[in-house]
């Protein structure tokens, strides 16, 4: 499957986690529900899945943690805020 074709997949099952949830939770219990409706929608998906970081030749096995690894083609980060800010913000550039 193509990374198009997921990232439509993931949109849809994310939208679907915050109609359900709505606003104001931790982040834990997005990344559950969403896990769900991705495998509920077909697609494989790994859980706090660790990256390590190389750096001159060398893999440095403390590197990151992956929230979600979907189709071994997409990363998922999952954040929340408590409120929106102008960072948050797109700008249009003109």
């Amino acid at each position: 499957m193509v990374e198009n074709k997921i990232s439509n997949i993931i949109l849809g099952c994310a939208i679907e986690v915050h109609k359900q949830l709505g606003p104001g939770l931790l982040e834990s219990a997005y990344q559950e529900c969403l896990y769900y409706e991705l495998r509920k929608a077909g697609l494989t998906v790994q859980k706090e899945r660790a990256l390590p970081i190389v750096y001159k030749d060398i893999k440095l096995d403390h590197g990151y943690r992956i929230d979600l690894l979907v189709e071994n083609k997409v990363v998922i980060e999952i954040k929340t805020v408590e409120a929106f800010s102008d960072v948050h913000l797109a700008q249009v550039l003109t």
